[in-house]
């Protein structure tokens, strides 16, 4: 079943507003390279748009009624939205669920090293990478640094025009015959991916000095922060590590307790001579969390018939597991909240709420790519440029660890997107045998409510830059904004 490229319907309005959504979304992945940093963008976003705190409204007691906007956060990385509607909670909510987690790379807790006269931190990558696609690339450093004090320092170095970036080295072609026969998997191992951090030692200059002024100065020398008494032995870690402690007033130790992520360092930016597509980091799955976003901020301040909810959530990339993935008590405990204060509280009305609810699992999808094309199944494969993207499953092989959404909820979500004039599509994962993936789906289905897969094909997924259609973000967003207010 052939679908038609999203591009020849549209008009000059279609097209200025496809090019508005597109920039705004270039902005966001661009400044967001965390989930923290996403969390954080979202609810300056909302709060602009009417949203209040769900943690002041249960502190002060304030009961919720139709047309309330509220937002409740998990950690700094995992985000609820909610937008009560005029029909009773209990019938179901409408919900959009994305995850702001990318793969990357993580500084490991003592990530300071020093050889040969060069300083390198060691990480540990998150989610499925392939580890040569991390070398000698610019990286930035995101995260927060939390202090025994209980002060939060945020650092971000990399992003700015002045800044310096960071790089993982590779061997050189001229001495790499014996890697160049390894398997890819083998290529870069993954405690060789060492980020490059510092060659400019630490120098100290030292008196000569005896008797009382030598007691003295070793007196002296106890006070010295902690980098002077390394600049010995490591100087260019010291180097490093004082810096920082200009910058930012942290000092080695307090990397014990920091979130740190090595990103791509660098702009997203329009893709192909005719700006058709993006190219940015972390568009898995970002590209479907801003859209998401966007549909949700969309119904302003209209009073919609079912409450519409959009989930942003941490940990995908790695099972969707902790205290800031969907499969935590986040999602059912912020519901429960929203239901109390609305007036409609218990367990077995918040029960028959979620199994009411439909849900739109908005994740990315493998976009067909003419380079690899043994890898797809033409017919059942997601093509740049056709819109909206249905996968009525997910998981490896024989479906290992999918969602596989309803024949009639298929036909209710064909019905809403047609009637909206939404380009979409619908695709597996590759070929059957091939490969596969999850997404967040099976674990709202776990109550009983419809969910199905939904989102942007995306070419280059889980490398360090990857490829969207402008049309295919345009409909998604038109898709999610239709399943909001019909669905």
């Amino acid at each position: 079943m052939e679908h038609e490229t999203a591009w020849t319907k549209y008009d000059e309005a279609d097209l200025e507003a496809l090019e508005q959504l597109a920039a705004g979304y270039i902005e966001f992945i661009s400044d967001n390279k965390t989930e923290r940093e996403c969390a954080a963008t979202a609810i300056a976003l909302a709060e602009e748009r009417g949203y209040r705190s769900l943690d002041e409204a249960v502190r002060d007691g304030r009961a919720l009624k139709a047309g309330d906007k509220v937002w409740a956060l998990a950690h700094g990385k995992a985000l609820i939205l909610a937008h009560l509607g005029s029909a009773p909670l209990v019938e179901g909510f409408n919900i959009l669920g994305a995850h702001i987690d990318s793969p990357r790379l993580d500084l490991k807790q003592n990530p300071f090293s020093e050889s040969n006269g060069l300083a390198q931190l060691d990480t540990h990558y998150y989610g499925g990478i392939k580890n040569y696609q991390w070398v000698t690339l610019p990286l930035a450093l995101h995260g927060v640094v939390a202090k025994k004090d209980g002060s939060v320092v945020e650092v971000n170095i990399g992003e700015d025009a002045g800044d310096p970036v960071f790089c993982v080295t590779d061997l050189l072609v001229h001495l790499a015959s014996k890697q160049m026969q390894k398997k890819g998997n083998e290529v870069v191992e993954g405690e060789d991916l060492d980020i490059l951090f510092g060659n400019r030692p630490l120098v100290i200059e030292k008196d000569e000095v005896e008797g009382a002024e030598k007691a003295e100065a070793e007196d002296a020398d106890a006070e010295k922060p902690a980098y002077e008494k390394l600049a010995e032995k490591e100087p260019v870690k010291a180097f490093a590590l004082k810096l920082l402690v200009d910058k930012y007033g942290i000092e080695e130790e307090d990397f014990l307790s920091a979130e740190i992520e090595a990103v791509p360092a660098g702009r997203a930016r329009d893709l192909g001579i005719d700006r058709s597509m993006v190219i940015g980091y972390g568009q898995d799955d970002r590209v479907c969390a801003y859209t998401s976003l966007a549909a949700q901020l969309a119904l302003a301040d209209e009073v919609p018939a079912t409450t519409s909810l959009t989930v942003l959530v941490d940990k995908e990339e790695i099972g969707s597991v902790g205290a800031t993935g969907m499969a935590s008590q986040f999602f059912e405990n912020t519901v429960a909240e929203i239901m109390e204060l609305a007036g409609e509280g218990g367990p077995l009305p918040l029960r028959r709420a979620l199994a009411a609810s439909s849900m739109l699992s908005s994740d990315v999808s493998a976009g067909f790519d003419p380079a690899y094309a043994t890898a797809f199944e033409p017919k059942n494969s997601a093509y740049l440029g056709r819109g909206l993207v249905f996968n009525k499953y997910t998981g490896s092989r024989g479906k290992s660890g999918s969602n596989d959404a309803s024949a009639e909820y298929v036909a209710r979500i064909r019905r809403v997107m047609d009637d909206a004039g939404v380009s979409f599509q619908t695709a597996e994962l590759g070929k059957v045998d091939v490969g596969g993936g999850g997404t967040i789906a099976y674990i709202p289905a776990k109550y009983g409510m419809d969910v199905i897969d939904s989102g942007v094909p995306v070419l280059s997924m889980h490398a360090p830059w990857e490829v969207t259609s402008k049309a295919d973000i345009y409909e998604a967003f038109k898709g999610y904004e239709a399943f909001l207010k019909n669905a």
